[in-house]
Order: C-alpha cells, then sequence, then structure tokens
C-alpha cells in the first residue's frame, strides 16, 4: 500500500491492513471489542450506501464477507454484528462510508447495547443534521447503558500498526487456505 488512504479527513494508511481495487480494510482507533475493524471504500466522497457505484458495491461487499469471514475465525467469535450507520440520524460520525465487524461472544455478550456504544462515537465536524439529531434526543433511552466515548481509552499509532501488520499477515494465511473456518 504505497498511496495515502482516508477514511474521511482522517489519514489511516498503516491502520490499513487489507486493500481490494475499490475498498479497504482497517483496525478501528477505539474499538468496542477486540476485533472491531472497519471496511470502508477508497473513494473519499462515497458518504452513503446509495454512493458506490455497481462495480465499487460489488467489490465492497465481497471485502465485507471476507473480513467477516476472516475476523470471525482470528477472533474465535461465535457471531459478528455487521453494521452500516447510513446518515447522521443512523449514528453515522464519520461522513465516509463505512461498516462496523464486530465479533461476538456467547459468554460476556452485552446484546444490543454494542448499537450504544457505536452512539457514543463523536467526530467534531461532521454535519449540522447529526447535532440537530441529539440535540433533539436522538437514541438517549438507549445511550445511558452505553459506555460514553470519554471513558474509552484511544489507541497508540503503534498499537494500531502492530495489530494491523498481525492481521495483514493472518488475513494472508487465510486467503491460501492456511486457516479454515469451523
Amino acid at each position: 500500500m504505497t498511496n495515502a488512504i482516508y477514511f474521511g479527513k482522517f489519514l489511516v494508511t498503516k491502520q490499513v491492513f487489507y486493500q481490494s481495487k475499490y475498498s479497504y480494510a482497517l483496525v478501528n482507533l477505539k474499538p468496542l471489542v477486540p476485533g472491531h475493524v472497519l471496511v470502508v471504500p477508497l473513494r473519499r466522497s462515497v458518504i452513503s450506501l446509495a454512493d458506490l457505484t455497481v462495480e465499487e458495491n460489488d467489490d465492497y461487499f465481497r471485502t465485507v464477507q471476507l473480513i467477516h469471514k476472516f475476523i470471525k475465525l482470528h477472533y474465535s467469535a461465535d457471531s459478528l454484528n455487521i453494521a452500516i450507520q447510513d446518515g447522521p440520524e443512523a449514528g453515522q460520525t464519520v461522513p465516509h462510508l463505512h461498516t462496523h465487524i464486530i465479533p461476538r461472544y456467547r459468554l460476556n455478550n452485552i446484546g444490543d447495547r454494542i448499537y450504544n456504544l457505536l452512539d457514543e462515537w463523536t467526530y467534531e465536524d461532521w454535519q449540522s443534521r447529526r447535532e440537530a439529531y441529539i440535540t433533539a434526543g436522538g437514541r438517549n433511552g438507549r445511550k445511558q447503558l452505553a459506555k460514553p466515548d470519554d471513558q474509552r481509552i484511544a489507541r497508540t499509532e503503534d498499537q494500531m500498526v502492530q495489530e494491523a501488520e498481525e492481521l495483514r499477515e493472518a488475513l494472508s494465511d487465510f486467503q491460501k487456505g492456511d486457516l479454515k473456518i469451523s
């Protein structure tokens, strides 16, 4: 990966562990659980799912499926949440389409509170629609159960680079057939 890769306005090249023709997967700055990664289109002007071309859409969902299979195996997850928050009223905080892939487990499962945690992530420069939605009450009834963003610890760039390298190597093995999903 030689070209700079952006997630919205954020340079994330070193966090990327997979890249296809139109999409990429990266480790998360503040993962909700270990293995919480994102799949994002390379074209930065794709804010909504509807903005993808047919070719980009095919590539995007092939990437989501590949990373889904890989993360489930790599993190020995029982299930996964696959979440797209399309628009600020849906909880989208970075104006760039992205899909959350979040490992889930039978034990220590927090259930649908995972969505509250997704709601807590904020992006200070996102359009006024997000602020209006939050000011009007948003999903406050469910947010009271979530851990606030200021209590989640951002990881260092070195930590994210190390995780991206580990996932890149493991994904390569997975794609070669050296690892199998049970």
